[in-house]
């Protein structure tokens, strides 16, 4: 019982993992999709543009989470 809770448990983690790794792609393109348009300062641009890239080095270095995390800042300041 308490090795299939525990297999159980292991299987979760890791898919929320892929999970995470397939959230990143998705949210770069909204940000690139939004960028044209985007009425923001220059400052701002340059903000979004940091971020957008610090994103996609954290995704090639596997950490979805951190990615995803500072994804989401970018998406905020596009306010989408």
């Amino acid at each position: 019982m308490k090795l299939s809770s525990i297999l159980v448990a292991a299987g979760l983690v890791l898919a929320s993992g892929s999970a995470l790794a397939f959230h990143c792609p998705k949210d770069m393109k909204a940000i690139d999709a939004a960028l044209p348009n985007a009425k923001l300062s220059s400052a701002q641009m340059t903000e979004v543009k940091n971020l957008r890239a610090e994103g996609e080095r954290l995704h090639k270095a596997k950490k979805h989470q951190e990615s995803v995390d500072t994804l989401a800042k970018a998406k905020k300041i596009l306010g989408i």
